[in-house]
């Protein structure tokens, strides 16, 4: 996905006008469905993140609400990338964009860690916990996001519309799934509990310290609002519910000896930082569950129509039946 990288150039040397020596521009590879490139000078370090090219649904890939939550939590002690600047002037690179400051540190797609100590492993999950909580105990207007998304109701603004897309994409028959769009909405909780959400809250979206077992960066906040914490905390807990071919989980591992703590130690380590007072139930677990299934399903939904973009869509699909089936156990 190529640049301008001579438009760039000059855009950049207007907007921060301390860059010396050439720009060298690399495609970071990875998941993110923002392409996103390390922008290098002399002197500076910085990624560049923008919309992917062609057409896109209104909501979808909103960089300006991205830029703008890292913005906003920059002085708050939660870890996030340095923003710098927003354009959305099109002729620059194509679509809007906005450039951030390049932290440094290391970033694992993989739960279990490789190459780490199992000591480090431990505190790198504590870690983990902690910067979660962390977010969920900004408030969110007193540093000016007060109109970020639409506080209350959460969860059964979010069941609905996992329910239609249900209705919308589903390839086959199953007997779970439907159960769990019945049961779900007749066992919201009651507690009312708004917070800056992450949305895809998990390992391979944090940055840790090159050498210390800390987080340095909470990256990829693409699908952020306002919303439950707890729904938060449920899909970072996700990695203990799924095995190594499901997602790339860590169910059925030995994790005392890979140092990875169980996921009660884990919920422990987010409950004694976060504010709200509330705990993890049933109901977030399955709700989690029923997510990934109905994610999983617009995947499967896709590779039938011969549109999905990954190569092995129509495997990824098949977890939809898995999650489901593991959501209604728990129940």
């Amino acid at each position: 996905m190529s640049l301008d990288a001579a438009r760039l150039d000059a855009f950049l040397r207007g907007a921060l006008p301390d860059l010396e020596g050439p720009l060298r521009l690399e495609p970071i590879v990875g998941g993110q469905s923002n392409p996103t490139f390390f922008v290098t000078y002399d002197n500076r370090r910085l990624v560049l993140r923008k919309q992917p090219p062609g057409e896109l649904l209104p909501s979808a890939h909103a960089i300006d609400r991205e830029y703008r939550v890292i913005s906003a939590l920059r002085e708050t002690g939660v870890p996030v990338p340095p923003a710098l600047l927003y354009c959305d002037d099109r002729a620059v690179v194509g679509t809007p964009f906005y450039v951030m400051e390049r932290v440094e540190g290391r970033v694992f797609h993989d739960c279990t860690l490789p190459g780490v100590a199992p000591a480090e492993r431990h505190a790198m999950y504590e870690a983990m916990a902690r910067a979660l909580a962390a977010l969920h105990n900004v408030d969110f207007t007193a540093i000016g996001l007060g109109d970020y998304g639409r506080p209350g109701n959460y969860f059964a603004r979010q069941v609905s519309r996992w329910s239609r897309q249900w209705a919308e994409v589903r390839t086959r028959d199953d007997a779970h799934i439907e159960r769990l769009i019945a049961w779900l909405p007749a066992h919201i909780p009651a507690e009312e509990i708004t917070s800056i959400v992450h949305g895809d809250y998990r390992i391979g979206n944090l940055m840790f310290h090159p050498t210390e077992p800390r987080v340095v960066a909470l990256l990829d906040w693409e699908l952020s609002t306002l919303g439950h914490p707890l729904a938060d905390l449920a899909h970072s807990a996700m990695a203990w519910l799924s095995g190594p071919d499901e997602y790339g989980g860590i169910r059925g591992l030995d994790l005392d000896a890979l140092g990875i703590p169980a996921l009660e130690p884990y919920l422990a380590a987010y409950d004694a930082e976060a504010r709200h007072g509330a705990r993890l139930g049933t109901f977030h677990m399955v709700f989690a569950l029923f997510r990934w299934s109905m994610i999983f399903e617009g995947i499967a939904a896709r590779a039938k129509a011969g549109t999905a973009n990954a190569a092995n869509a129509a495997d990824t699909g098949r977890l939809a039946a898995a999650f489901a089936k593991r959501a209604v156990d728990l129940i």
